[in-house]
């Protein structure tokens, strides 16, 4: 697997997280229980922090950076969809980012909230418990995502961890 300490900088994973051999974690990265990164995924955390809640599943592709002044955080039960970028941001547990979609400088995404499919969230944009933002520049509509609503992707990312952890093997 391609994880690498920078510096005093160490990855932390917790042993029931899977973490694809071709992803990168770099330096001051945190990921929780049960979590998951898939393929070509990259978590830099070099000049601040990238933590990743527990039961929550990056996709393939995604990268997640900070900057000195603002690390990126990622809630408990959290789907980031394939080939997003989050930089910088926070995003509140029960939450989906969608495909390729764009979090930059101080976005802040509620609890139970979506950010659509290629959107792209300004700088310092907060998108409120149960919201969706959707669009080029995304805009914000209020109250609704239903609780629960991305219950059945979590489980299916959860369950996907535990059998890759299980079953994933290199063919060569």
């Amino acid at each position: 697997m391609a994880i690498y300490a920078l510096g005093d900088k160490v990855p932390r994973i917790h042993p029931s997280a899977f973490v694809h051999p071709d992803a990168v974690i770099i330096g001051d990265v945190e990921i929780g229980a049960e979590s998951s990164i898939w393929p070509t995924a990259v978590l830099r955390g070099d000049h601040g922090a990238v933590i990743v809640g527990s039961q929550t599943s990056i996709q393939d592709g995604t990268v997640i950076h900070c900057t000195a002044d603002l690390d990126t955080t990622v809630g408990n039960r959290c789907v980031v969809g394939h080939n997003a970028h989050l930089e910088g941001c926070t995003v509140e547990d029960d939450s989906l980012v969608g495909s390729g979609s764009v979090l930059l400088h101080s976005v802040r995404v509620g609890p139970h909230a979506l950010v659509g499919a290629g959107a792209v969230v300004s700088p310092g944009t907060t998108i409120p418990a149960h919201a969706r933002a959707l669009g080029v520049p995304a805009r914000v509509t209020e109250g609704v995502i239903e609780e629960g609503a991305f219950t059945e992707s979590v489980a299916t990312y959860v369950h996907n961890t535990h059998w890759y952890n299980a079953d994933l093997r290199r063919l060569d």
